[in-house]
């Protein structure tokens, strides 16, 4: 099944980020996505397919029905 992923959505990523974090809003979709780490506020950019094999899960989705809560 191919997922959608739209601007300000929050995913939880399979690995933690070096703060402790594992929770990323989502800036930018597209060919690369530019996700921002809720937890220090650091910005990164992936490209789609490692983005994709990274994600465990949508926590919040800004389209209603999505996102788990």
């Amino acid at each position: 099944m191919v997922r959608k992923y739209y601007l300000g959505d929050i995913v939880r990523m399979r690995k933690e980020h070096p703060c402790g974090g594992l929770e990323w809003e989502i800036l930018r979709v597209g060919m690369d996505f530019r996700l921002k780490c809720l937890t220090c506020g650091r910005v990164v950019m992936l490209p789609r397919p490692k983005f994709e094999r990274a994600v465990k899960t949508v926590v919040k989705s800004i389209m209603p029905g999505l996102g788990e809560q």
